[in-house]
């Protein structure tokens, strides 16, 4: 079965895993601080702040906070999105109000979120989709406009770049994605991205249980044992063998992305022509796509799918629009037919670092073979 994902796990990563083990610290400690300058050297922007966390959505639920969302609260978002942007709103106190994403780009609709806002709009949340990045310009005016605060969704744009600047360098609040199937993976982790050293010492503090605890101190692996703590706080912190498998990621960024551009590119030549799929709109020049996808007729998704895996290949959604789960179908909404008519349509094809063009290839011809016979 050729996999949907496939980490990038080679003899580096688990070098430094077994070096992180061995240094007998387990928590968050040098290779976490490591691992943030890495991500700051990515970012190129010295007024940013860069914090580890244990996971991209722990980055969202603290974005939120260090926003200052909570109860009574609304935040704008694309229904057409990971169910995680919705639960750290939910789980903030705030209220969801959905809107819809453009056709082309599949990022949130800016002039449907114009009609969505109201008194209690207090941010919104936007994300990068795929190979497509939002119109940053745009989203900043919309919030000065409005006097709101951005979280960027990045989880699938670590390592691309906006108009020649590079995701993160840019953006009030932005939040990445470090999962097992990202572009750099940390096994499991997430960064988050400030704009000021008050909003990152709120994030040391929410990271860590609330506690004021030095970061300084923890990263040369030791710990503060006095200390007070002033807010309620999280467990999201990034512990030191994560961090380490992360440096030896970002350490081939330019090689992973590349690779993944390359595939993309090919994908999309080798699917040209055939009129049930539609392909992003995307050169790939200053991205690190972290998915492939493509478009099909409602009538063909499932069943090409199923086709698909019965001849080898996984493929997945991304993804199941917001307002159809059960949890949040009754959130308020603007109109959103671009999101009910792309949640039938979209389908992911196999993506991942070194991916070698013959399996593009298969891959490709089976989805050609598919509509040439079974259609």
């Amino acid at each position: 079965m050729i996999p949907m994902f496939k980490p990038l796990i080679e003899a580096e990563e688990i070098q430094a895993s077994r070096e992180a083990l061995e240094l007998g610290w387990l928590g968050m400690g040098s290779y976490v601080s490591a691992f943030e300058e890495e991500v700051k050297k990515v970012i190129g922007n010295d007024n940013k702040y860069v914090a580890a966390l244990s996971t991209g959505t722990a980055g969202l639920h603290v974005g939120l906070l260090v926003a200052g969302v909570g109860p009574g609260d609304e935040v704008i978002v694309s229904s057409f999105n990971c169910s995680a942007d919705f639960q750290v709103i939910t789980q903030v106190g705030a209220d969801i109000v959905f809107c819809d994403c453009e056709d082309d780009t599949l990022c949130i609709d800016l002039k449907a979120a114009e009609k969505l806002v109201t008194p209690r709009t207090k941010a919104i949340i936007v994300m990068d989709y795929d190979c497509l990045l939002c119109d940053h310009d745009e989203v900043a005016a919309f919030a000065k406009r409005h006097n709101i605060r951005v979280i960027h969704d990045a989880a699938h744009s670590f390592g691309s770049y906006y108009k020649g600047k590079p995701v993160g360098s840019f953006s009030d609040i932005t939040v990445f994605s470090h999962d097992p199937v990202k572009t750099v993976t940390c096994l499991d982790g997430g960064t988050i991205v400030v704009s000021s050293p008050e909003d990152l010492k709120l994030v040391h503090e929410l990271r860590l249980l609330g506690m004021q605890q030095p970061a300084a101190v923890m990263y040369k692996n030791q710990r503060a044992w006095t200390f007070d703590v002033e807010r309620v706080g999280f467990r999201y912190h990034m512990i030191n063998m994560h961090g380490a498998v992360g440096l030896a990621q970002i350490r081939k960024l330019p090689v992973i992305a590349e690779s993944r551009r390359t595939a993309c590119k090919e994908y999309s030549r080798l699917l040209a022509g055939i009129a049930q799929v539609r392909t992003p709109k995307a050169s790939f020049e200053e991205v690190n796509p972290f998915l492939y996808y493509i478009r099909v007729p409602e009538a063909h998704r499932d069943n090409l799918r199923a086709w698909l895996k019965e001849n080898g290949v996984d493929t997945g959604i991304h993804w199941q629009p917001g307002h159809w789960f059960s949890l949040w179908k009754d959130c308020k909404a603007g109109d959103l037919s671009v999101t009910n008519r792309v949640g039938k349509e979209i389908l992911s094809l196999p993506l991942y670092s070194k991916m070698d063009l013959a399996i593009v290839a298969e891959v490709a011809a089976k989805v050609r073979q598919y509509f040439e016979t079974q259609v």
